[in-house]
């Protein structure tokens, strides 16, 4: 089937609903349009067979519905309607959720149904990113193939909603979603949460007009509601009226440039308003950094919001990948968060004074990271992903021996739209598991793939089952099985000789150098318009085009080398 793909932006649903039907066998094409003009062009220049709009912000124009089947998919469940679906179903703290596939008509979210899904919402208020991110995308996709087997069925018939049933719901603004710091924690929670991670919630903290994100309830003395009782290392304490949050990031109100400023950790947004109050350990939820012994096996757990990487998480994780290096273990996994890694923490970069010299710090700590990683003969290093990754955080994860992912993430294993040559060792990590010419394709071709596919080739070493809850105790199973029965030592030995031998062909180190040339001119130059990529990024606004690229050069050719196992 010749299936066209409309969105507002290529985000994670489009791109697994994209690599789904395609998978499937269908001609699909993805268009990312901003206005009706976009869409009668896109559509147009594709005449396809069904279109199905997974992500999409703007009204199908009647000229295009009439002619095509045109299917939407709303996150919410049949009769609800309107453009804030998640929003208020996380404030309103509804038990059951779901997903409607509808046929695009005049009426907003009130066409004929494709098919529906209805979840449980998670008991603790979720993040409206992780909702949409986890139910919302795995019930879309499910919904997707449905629509797709029913548009290939000639005796298919769409069914009517009934207008008298459902909700009309309006979409959320400010004004909604507004709460005094004298509220009970759990209702400010909610509000902080369903708008997160956009557009976040306007107040005031330490005087500063803000907008608010990755609350987490936490406990405070006695004081005045919305005054900071402590901080950590990156998020502030709040006082409620009944207890206290913790709010890891926000982004400045600029009055006179609104919109400019970008989202950050809290403290850092913040910088010299945080009062003077004391320094404590975050809770759980907010520790970035951990590590915990299971028999034979050493887990390094680091969960960076968002998958940003700063240089100090960059550092601190080395410095913890190291202490659990020179443990009597025999492997070592290393486990992100709901997302595994990113790479550089764009947001830091970009708010530094300095911004180029803040990406080369940033790029030279996770470098750092990485030969950590790649140079612990000590154990088996098991990267573990039970979320997507992308650029740099993918390379993160392939300098470790074994590499298992949860079925369902994704990867983007690529660096040029963001206007960067790349480094974390990339061009050996990446040769060494797929050879030159698949590495210069998935660099340069900048697509999206599955884990699925990513162990076809070699990226990924272990699907695990798709439970998101069961994942890092699939990992810690896998980890225990390499350690059983002498296997991690023969693993371990074939290692240390692998690199050796590596190394006497070419120095690690130098593959670092090349690297790091090339960054030197993106980052410095902006040669590859990486200042305007990274701020359209931030900011969600689309980027001017960028300069012709000049010819790359060529991923270097590789000894021939053993994987270690």
């Amino acid at each position: 089937m010749k299936i066209l793909l409309l969105c507002s932006a290529f985000n994670g649903l489009s791109q697994r609903a994209w690599l789904q039907l395609r998978g499937r066998g269908h001609h699909v094409t993805v268009r990312t349009v901003r206005d009706p003009q976009d869409i009668a062009a896109a559509v147009a220049a594709g005449e396809p067979d069904l279109i199905i709009c997974p992500f999409l912000r703007r009204r199908v124009p009647e000229g295009v519905w009439r002619r095509y089947r045109t299917i939407i998919i709303h996150p919410g469940p049949e009769g609800d309607r309107g453009p804030s679906a998640l929003d208020w179903a996380i404030m309103d703290a509804e038990p059951r959720w779901g997903v409607t596939a509808l046929q695009a008509t005049g009426e907003l979210d009130g066409g004929p149904v494709w098919g529906t899904r209805v979840f449980r919402m998670p008991a603790d208020p979720p993040r409206k990113s992780t909702l949409y991110n986890t139910e919302v995308s795995d019930a879309a996709l499910s919904l997707i193939d449905e629509v797709v087997t029913k548009a290939g069925d000639p005796g298919f018939a769409p069914r009517h909603q009934d207008r008298r049933a459902g909700t009309d719901r309006p979409l959320v603004r400010q004004a909604d979603r507004a709460f005094s710091w004298g509220d009970p924690t759990g209702h400010i929670l909610r509000r902080v949460r369903a708008a997160d991670g956009r557009p976040g919630v306007h107040t005031e903290l330490a005087g500063v007009p803000v907008a608010v994100f990755d609350a987490h309830p936490g406990d405070a003395g006695p004081g005045e509601p919305g005054t900071i009782a402590a901080r950590s290392r990156s998020a502030v304490l709040v006082r409620t009226g009944d207890g206290a949050l913790w709010i890891g990031h926000a982004r400045r109100l600029a009055p006179e440039a609104p919109g400019t400023t970008v989202k950050l950790p809290a403290v850092l947004a913040l910088g010299d308003r945080v009062p003077d109050v004391p320094r404590i350990a975050a809770p759980p939820g907010l520790r970035d950094i951990g590590y915990r012994r299971t028999g034979r096996v050493g887990l390094v757990r680091f969960a960076c919001y968002n998958g940003a990487m700063s240089t100090a998480q960059c550092r601190r994780l080395g410095a913890a990948v190291r202490y659990a290096s020179a443990q009597d273990t025999d492997v070592l996994v290393l486990t992100g968060g709901e997302v595994f890694s990113n790479g550089l923490h764009l947001g830091v970069i970009d708010a530094h004074p300095d911004p180029a010299a803040e990406a080369w710090r940033n790029i030279t700590a996770i470098d750092d990271l990485c030969r950590d990683i790649i140079g612990c003969t000590r154990q088996v290093v098991v990267s573990a992903l039970a979320g997507d990754a992308g650029a740099g955080g993918v390379m993160l994860a392939l300098g470790a021996d074994k590499v298992i992912a949860r079925d369902g993430v994704l990867l983007n294993p690529h660096y040029r739209k963001m206007g960067l040559y790349g480094s974390e060792y990339w061009t050996y990590v990446l040769p060494h598991r797929v050879g030159e010419a698949q590495a210069r394709r998935l660099t340069t071709d900048c697509e999206p793939i599955t884990a699925a596919e990513a162990a076809g080739i070699g990226i990924i070493d272990r699907l695990a089952a798709s439970d998101r809850a069961a994942f890092v105790a699939n990992a810690l199973a896998y980890a225990t099985e390499l350690a059983a029965g002498g296997h991690a030592k023969a693993l371990i030995s074939r290692k240390r000789a692998t690199r050796e031998a590596d190394e006497q062909r070419r120095p690690l180190e130098t593959y670092r150098i090349r690297e790091l040339a090339e960054m030197s001119h993106d980052i410095f130059d902006d040669r590859h318009g990486f200042a305007q990529a990274r701020r359209a990024f931030l900011t969600g606004r689309p980027a001017d085009p960028a300069p012709p690229e000049p010819p790359r050069l060529p991923v270097p050719r590789l000894p021939s080398m053993t994987p270690a196992g």
